[in-house]
């Protein structure tokens, strides 16, 4: 088991023990463990395996280290398997609505004796819900506009979470010496921010071997289904895995049509036809008089398969029908942004408000990851669960900055601050403070329910004043947990343009913010993006690959992401005077 998984039973206790109202002590102890192995850059299981002393983890205890030690080496947890016994598997889904939580879902199940999201959205729409203590008109509404969130977290997961599974399954696959080609397929390969099921697809010549294979996958809670070319297994997680075997002259149209979406595929069939072509999962073939499969014209490869119909290979996070065709006819297809062309981060935190690691650690870990900037901007005072900085604590921090630097001769540590805008409409702290940034993100952690006129009232102020050179998280939207607020989009990119601001592409794989197609429509405005990891500890560093992913699925090239400027070329794009900045 991953660290994530064993964080995830954790979570998973945590939420069970409250919905059962036990000792908040405990629940508090099963949260913070989680959070702890999140954030943990050694892999539990290596730990186990030598014996290490697992306490020695920051807020890891006796009890569970042990229950650390039992996951990895059973892949299971009897305290948790009790639990699930105890509670209805139907109301696990009712925890995840935005505004619920365990000690509310609790209270609908003891009170109402609602055991599921349909239950749910049936109380709250005849009002029976606002009549229980602790809720209210104004929680009701909040539940049932969530309801459909947790439906849809029931049913995907983040693509940085298949990701993770996807690279066990082809490590585990691997070994098998009859596998010739193994490639992973479906929305997973087009990077969609969500995945709902896995597509594996493999080139063998013992289809046996392969399916015994996935079959012995330690994370294999059911096998579906097993044919002669296809097998289905359900892991622990619930997540399905579909393995299909096929001849090597079939894999490259395989590989396509596995590949998707539906929408790229139906295109690509149409064009087939015009061409007196025949394409399916088995390869490209010529159309008879009578309109039946012909001759075999291509199929071993990708390459082959869109080369017959005079198509050039398109990367597969433009598979969406979306104009990939378009920009075909009109030429060669842009080359995508690559993780590689990344220069720098411009989004990051410290210890010095709730980041887990200190100034020089973040440094030092963005300059091993060959980082040429980055930029450290902790929250501003607003921001107080997270101990934001006011006027002079930010000022002492960018005189350690300052003195600090000549350490680094081969990174420019620019001196930020990730400064809200309130309410109101103003920024957090004063303009004269924002005056001596090297570089200001303007960001909404709160209001975030305003009006639409007040919510872009906040985001033009903050695009136009002077010292902001990037406005955060566009969208304050988390993936499958909360909705954007309420804003234009247009109107946003519009006043960048107009002002020659930047907007963010947050990599956090909760948020991938702004989304692929808000990117798009950036690029058509000539606004840059800015992918940025958000990076509360120097593990987080490491999230820039989902931001690039999603990149790609807007069409962005190197030319469309501001920091894969050399810092020289980055410097005029900012909003601080150039001459205030190092290098």
């Amino acid at each position: 088991m991953t660290n994530r998984d064993i964080a995830a039973v954790f979570d998973q206790v945590a939420d069970l023990l409250e919905f059962q109202n036990a000792n908040p002590f405990r629940v508090r102890a099963y949260r913070n463990g989680a959070r702890k192995l999140k954030d943990l850059a050694d892999p539990l299981s290596r730990l186990v395996a030598d014996d290490a002393d697992l306490t020695a983890i920051d807020g890891i205890g006796k009890d569970l280290a042990e229950k650390i030690a039992t996951l990895v080496q059973t892949g299971s947890l009897p305290m948790l398997t009790e639990l699930e016994q105890q509670v209805p598997a139907s109301v696990l889904p009712m925890m995840r609505v935005p505004g619920l939580g365990p000690k509310k879902a609790a209270a609908l199940y003891n009170d109402l004796k609602i055991t599921s999201l349909d239950m749910l959205r049936a109380a709250c729409e005849e009002g029976r819900v606002r009549e229980l203590k602790g809720f209210g008109k104004k929680t009701e509404e909040t539940i049932l506009a969530g309801i459909a969130l947790a439906e849809r977290a029931t049913d995907r997961i983040y693509w940085s979470a298949a990701d993770e599974i996807v690279q066990e399954l082809l490590a585990h696959l691997r070994p098998v010496k009859a596998i010739k080609q193994l490639e992973a397929a479906g929305s997973y390969r087009r990077g969609k921010e969500t995945v709902g099921d896995i597509d594996l697809l493999a080139d063998a010549t013992d289809v046996d071997a392969v399916m015994d294979r996935l079959g012995e996958f330690p994370a294999v809670a059911e096998v579906i289904a097993r044919g002669d070319t296809k097998m289905s297994v359900r892991l622990d997680s619930q997540l399905q895995v579909d393995l299909r075997v096929v001849p090597s002259e079939s894999f490259g149209a395989a590989l396509q049509y596995f590949t998707g979406s539906k929408e790229h595929n139906v295109e690509v069939r149409g064009r087939a036809k015009q061409q007196g072509l025949r394409v399916n999962e088995w390869g490209v073939f010529r159309t008879t008089d009578d309109g039946e499969q012909g001759e075999r014209v291509a199929g071993a490869t990708e390459d082959e398969v869109y080369a017959a119909l005079g198509l050039p290979t398109f990367p597969p996070e433009l598979r969406e029908a979306r104009g990939e065709f378009d920009l075909a006819e009109e030429g060669e297809l842009p080359r995508l942004v690559e993780v590689g062309d990344l220069r720098g981060d411009l989004h990051m935190h410290t210890t010095a408000t709730d980041g887990k690691a200190t100034l020089r650690e973040m440094i030092d870990a963005a300059r091993d990851r060959g980082h040429e900037y980055i930029a450290i901007t902790d929250h501003s005072k607003r921001v107080s669960m997270a101990g934001g900085l006011d006027a002079d604590r930010l000022r002492a921090q960018w005189a350690e900055i300052d003195a600090l630097r000549p350490d680094y001769d081969d990174i420019v540590v620019l001196k930020g601050i990730e400064c809200d805008i309130l309410e109101s409409g103003e920024m957090d702290l004063p303009d004269e403070v924002l005056a001596e940034a090297d570089w200001v993100i303007a960001s909404l952690h709160y209001g975030q329910k305003q009006p639409r006129e007040k919510i872009m009232q906040r985001l033009l102020f903050a695009v136009e004043h002077p010292s902001v050179s990037i406005i955060a998280h566009p969208t304050g939207r988390l993936i499958n947990r909360r909705e954007s607020y309420d804003l234009d989009v247009d109107q946003l990119i519009a006043a960048a343009r107009q002002h020659g601001k930047l907007l963010e592409l947050n990599a956090n794989p909760a948020r991938l913010d702004l989304d692929d197609s808000h990117c798009a429509l950036a690029k058509r405005a000539g606004v840059p993006i800015v992918v940025s990891s958000d990076a509360h500890h120097t593990g987080g560093l490491d999230v820039l690959p989902y931001g690039v992913k999603q990149a790609r699925r807007a069409g962005l090239t190197a030319a469309d992401v501001a920091n894969t400027l050399p810092w020289k070329q980055l410097k005029p794009l900012l909003a601080t005077p150039a001459s205030q900045l190092p290098g």
